[in-house]
């Protein structure tokens, strides 16, 4: 049964569909991107899913020219065939990317205030 929780995002989902590989420990699933944002990834859900909840992901987007974004979250939810996780973590090298799909996708004026937010 799906939790019904009040809607609690502050930054604009972009919806694009990239690959990502989801690591943990020594397991990878290759699955795809639903949306993200500045603080979160949704993806489809494997089918073999038996992940630790609890514990850190490693999120690898594939962008364009064959470059990746690597991202650093926790599983929030599981529910109608997704997951959605909470980026905990972004660092110098992968910021700049991210900013750059987001940026191609929304709003460059909201994408500077959320970025504002972020830093807060």
């Amino acid at each position: 049964m799906a939790e019904m929780r009040p809607e609690r995002r502050y930054f604009t989902r972009v919806a694009l569909a990239l690959p990502v590989e989801i690591h943990q420990g020594g397991s990878v699933w290759h699955q795809s991107l639903i949306d993200i944002s500045l603080n979160g990834v949704t993806t489809d859900r494997p089918a073999d899913w038996d992940a630790q909840y609890n514990e850190l992901f490693t999120l690898i987007v594939r962008i364009e020219d064959n470059r990746d974004l690597e991202l650093h979250a926790y599983l929030q939810h599981v529910s109608d065939g997704r997951l959605g996780f909470t980026v905990q973590h972004v660092d110098r090298d992968n910021l700049d990317p991210l900013r750059a799909v987001l940026e191609a996708h929304m709003d460059i004026t909201t994408l500077e205030e959320e970025l504002r937010q972020l830093g807060d």
